[in-house]
């Protein structure tokens, strides 16, 4: 089968697409996925560069989620059929014509979504409600600040805690991403290169939640956004991994700090998740109250300038890699 393959760990040019050698039959309560289109993600350009490397045991090809038609199923495999259009959730391996993977973090294709668009779906679903519904405890009326707004996760969190009752506060870089927040149910945009966002959301009482994906150089100023008993959830580092932690400020708001990663959870945990997206996610995606939101597709060869569209950060929802 065809695959990206790293040469090195290094800048975008040390992918190329190679034969390498097709999977074995599924086991166990595996299916094999015949891939029409690959997510492409921040993690993906992390592990590029050598400093995200899969769990052990898992396929060290790039791509983190899938979408594709079932083609062959494991010994153990119930409630799937070959044939069965699906996309899922992965640890390693979307970069592929074909990749094996659990059942347990497989999820049909909704209704009303093309089989490559449903490629931008299973990571940034997962993730949000995770970590914003589960983690957080995301209440109706109660203020969400996400960071980074435009991107995957960031376009998928604005419309699921719309959908929820939630409010919505989004920083970006520029007004055509804010305006495409706004689009999407944000209420209060803020442009983190001409204001303040701690300003911003202190206007509004402060944020109840903050989803974050900067990580170091935001620590000290998401403290001071958080309302009273606020929650920030940490879940990416492009700000940096190090930086002090004013307890005194954490327990005068009664606040609570979270650091997680999807990637590492065990199986039986990815697999909770999952259904959770399946039974609540996926009803509003097939409403329309939540839409996957694709800035640009390339083909896999392409999957140089891809990288570069994601590094760029000029996207405005998910970028996919098609087969």
């Amino acid at each position: 089968m065809k695959a990206i393959m790293l040469s090195e760990f290094g800048d975008e040019n040390v992918m190329t697409l190679a034969e390498v050698p097709d999977l074995p039959a599924p086991e166990g309560d595996s299916v094999r996925i015949k891939v029409a289109a690959a997510g492409v993600n921040r993690a993906d350009l992390l592990q590029r560069q050598g400093h995200y490397p899969p769990p052990a045991g898992e396929s060290d090809i790039l791509g983190l989620e899938v979408s594709g038609t079932i083609d062959a199923l494991g010994p153990d495999v119930v409630g799937w059929r070959v044939g069965d259009e699906v996309c899922a959730l992965l640890a390693g391996g979307g970069y592929a014509e074909y990749v094996n993977v659990r059942v347990g973090q497989v999820l049909p294709v909704p209704r009303g979504v093309d089989l490559v668009t449903a490629a931008a779906l299973p990571e940034v679903a997962a993730t949000v409600w995770s970590n914003v519904v589960f983690t957080a405890d995301l209440q109706p009326g109660e203020l969400l600040l996400v960071h980074g707004g435009s991107s995957g996760i960031g376009t998928m969190a604005i419309q699921l805690a719309t959908a929820l009752g939630a409010r919505v506060a989004v920083t970006a870089g520029s007004a055509e991403k804010l305006a495409a927040c706004k689009a999407l149910g944000a209420q209060t945009l803020i442009n983190y290169r001409e204001e303040d966002f701690v300003d911003a959301v202190a206007a509004e009482g402060g944020a109840n939640v903050i989803l974050d994906v900067v990580g170091a150089k935001y620590l000290s100023r998401n403290i001071d956004a958080l309302a009273p008993n606020g929650r920030l959830v940490i879940i990416g580092m492009q700000g940096g991994a190090k930086a002090e932690l004013d307890l005194a400020k954490l327990l005068a708001k009664r606040a609570q700090v979270t650091a997680t990663s999807l990637r590492s959870r065990p199986l039986a945990e990815k697999a909770a998740i999952v259904c959770e997206v399946r039974d609540t996610v996926w009803p509003l995606v097939e409403s329309g109250a939540v839409r996957p939101i694709v800035h640009a597709t390339y083909p896999l060869a392409q999957a140089a300038d891809a990288h570069r569209e994601l590094a760029a950060s000029g996207h405005i929802g998910k970028v996919l890699l098609t087969l």
